[in-house]
C-alpha cells in the first residue's frame, strides 16, 4: 500500500453530520496530500468549525419516483398549486431547520428588529445564519457585522447594480481572465474554475476598469445567491447555499501578484468575507508549484482563518498511487472541464468558462423561481408586519409601521392571489384538454373500425 513520506497537515473543514455518501469521498480523496506547506498544523489533525451549511436544511424525505433531471414546468406549477398559502413556501425548498440554529436565529431577527434592521431585505433564516456562523454564533458581533452589510448594500447601491450594471466586455475580460462556472459538483453545489496562471493584467485592464470589475463581481454574487443557489436546490431536491471552488494556478508566481492585481484581490475578498460570508464549501488549488509555494506566504494574512481552514491544493490533480484524476471523485466527468482531466469543452459557447453552464439557465426553472419570489416576498412581508403588530414591537423613533408599508404588502399578498387563481384557471382547462382528448380519441377510434367494416364489405 503506498504512504507518504509525510503525512498530510492541510486544513479540512470536517463535514459533520450530513451523511452523504458524496461528502464521505469527497474528504477521503484528499487524505494523501503532497502539498503540505501551505498551512502549519499537526499532522492527520482535523479541525471542526461548523458542519457544511447545507447540513443545516434537509428537505423532507420524497417517495421514490421516476423524475427527469430538468422538471417540466407543468410539473412544477402542479407541485405550486399544491402549495396553499398557509404553507411556507421556505420549508418546501429547505426542509427543517435545526432547532438549535433556528432558536439562535430568532433572537438574532428579534434584537436586529428592535433596532429597526428588519424591515428590508436580508432577514431570511439563511442570511441570518450564514452572519452567525461567520461570527461563532456570537450575537452582539453578527449583529455588528450584519448592520454593516446592510449599509453596505444601501450605500453601494446593490440592488439597483444587481438590475441595471451591463458588464458588455465580458467576452473580452475572460480571455485575459479566464474564469467562471461550470456545472455543480456531486452533491449540486455550483462548481466556479478560475485560471490564475493565464490571468493577463495589463491586457485586462485594457478592455476594463478596476471599479467595473468590482461591480461586475458584486453582480456574480447576488446572481448566485438568488438564481444559482436556488435552481440548484431545485434539481438537487435539496438545499444547496455554497460554492465548490477550483483554482487552477500553474504558472503562478510573485509576479503575478502585481499592484493592480493586489488591488483586486483585497476588493474582492473584502467583499466576499464582509458581505457573503459562508458560501464557500471548499476552495482547491490545483497545480500549485514553488512559485505559488512563495505568493502563498504573502496571500496568507489577508485570508481570515474560516476561509484557510476550507482551502486545500495539490501539485498535480492526480493521485500518486492510483493515477485517478481526484477533481473526478468530487465531480462528474460532464461537469468538469477538459484542461482539469473532464470530458467537457463547450466547444459551442467557446469553452466552458464562457458557457455558464448549470441548471440555471433552464428557463422552466427560471420562470419558477420568479413565482417563488413573488411569493416569498410577500409571505416575508407579512410576517414582518404580524411580528410588530402581534408583539407590539416598533422601530424605534417609528411609532409603528407606516400606512404605506401596510398598503404595499396587501398589493403583494393580492398578486400572490391572481397567481393562485390563474394557476387553478389553467388546471382547470388542462383537465378539460385531457378530457376532449379521451372523447376525441373514442371518436378516432370508432371511425377507424368503421372505415374498416366498410373496406370489408366492399371487397366481400
Amino acid at each position: 500500500m503506498f504512504r507518504p513520506k509525510h503525512q498530510s497537515r492541510e486544513i479540512v473543514i470536517s463535514k459533520g453530520g450530513s451523511g452523504r455518501a458524496e461528502d464521505n469521498q469527497e474528504i477521503s480523496g484528499w487524505n494523501n496530500s503532497k502539498f503540505p506547506y501551505l498551512i502549519k498544523g499537526k499532522a492527520n489533525k482535523k479541525k471542526i468549525i461548523h458542519p457544511p451549511i447545507e447540513s443545516h436544511f434537509l428537505l423532507p424525505a420524497m417517495k421514490s419516483e421516476r423524475r427527469s433531471s430538468s422538471p417540466s414546468i407543468s410539473s412544477m406549477m402542479s407541485v405550486l398549486k399544491r402549495i396553499g398559502r398557509n404553507t411556507s413556501l421556505k420549508m418546501t425548498l429547505e426542509g427543517a431547520h435545526d432547532p438549535n440554529d433556528e432558536e439562535v436565529v430568532n433572537k438574532f431577527r428579534e434584537v436586529l428588529f428592535l433596532e429597526g434592521h428588519l424591515l428590508g431585505k436580508g432577514n431570511d433564516y439563511h442570511t441570518l445564519l450564514r452572519f452567525l456562523r461567520m461570527r461563532d454564533f456570537d450575537i452582539p458581533k453578527a449583529k455588528d457585522m450584519f448592520v454593516n452589510y446592510i449599509k453596505w448594500r444601501e450605500e453601494y447601491r446593490v440592488d439597483a447594480i444587481a438590475k441595471e450594471f451591463k458588464f458588455e466586455e465580458v467576452g473580452e475580460v475572460k480571455k485575459c481572465y479566464p474564469h467562471g462556472f461550470h456545472g455543480v459538483d456531486r452533491v449540486g453545489r455550483p462548481v466556479y474554475i478560475e485560471r490564475l496562471g493565464m490571468v493577463n493584467m495589463d491586457a485586462l485592464l485594457e478592455v476594463t476598469k478596476m471599479e467595473r470589475l468590482v461591480k461586475y463581481h458584486v453582480c456574480e454574487q447576488e446572481k448566485t445567491m438568488n438564481l444559482r443557489y436556488p435552481a440548484c436546490s431545485i434539481i438537487a431536491k435539496t438545499h444547496i447555499a455554497s460554492t465548490t471552488s477550483i483554482l487552477d494556478v500553474k504558472g503562478v508566481g510573485m509576479s503575478s501578484f502585481s499592484k493592480p492585481a493586489r488591488y483586486l484581490f483585497m476588493e474582492i475578498q473584502k467583499i466576499d468575507s464582509n458581505y457573503y460570508p459562508e458560501t464557500l464549501h471548499r476552495l482547491y488549488i490545483v497545480n500549485a508549484g514553488s512559485g505559488f509555494r512563495m505568493l502563498w506566504k504573502v496571500l496568507k494574512p489577508f485570508l481570515d482563518v474560516r476561509t484557510l481552514k476550507k482551502i486545500q491544493a495539490r501539485s498535480t490533480c492526480w493521485e500518486i498511487a492510483t493515477k485517478v484524476n481526484f477533481l473526478k471523485l468530487l465531480i462528474q466527468d460532464s461537469n468538469l472541464p477538459s484542461f482539469l482531466g473532464g470530458s467537457c469543452s463547450c466547444s459551442g459557447h467557446g469553452g466552458c468558462l464562457f458557457s455558464d453552464k448549470g441548471p440555471w439557465n433552464n428557463p422552466e426553472i427560471q420562470d419558477l423561481l420568479q413565482v417563488l419570489a413573488v411569493t416569498e416576498e410577500g409571505y416575508d412581508d407579512a410576517d414582518n408586519t404580524s411580528l410588530a403588530s402581534e408583539d407590539g414591537l416598533a422601530t424605534p423613533g417609528s411609532g409603528q409601521i407606516d400606512q404605506r408599508r401596510q398598503e404595499e404588502v396587501v398589493k403583494k399578498l393580492e398578486k400572490i392571489q391572481a397567481l393562485e387563481a390563474a394557476l387553478m384557471e389553467a388546471n382547470t382547462k388542462l383537465e378539460a384538454l385531457e378530457t376532449a382528448l379521451e372523447d376525441t380519441k373514442k371518436v378516432v377510434k370508432g371511425l377507424s373500425q368503421h372505415i374498416h367494416q366498410t373496406l370489408n364489405f366492399c371487397i366481400d
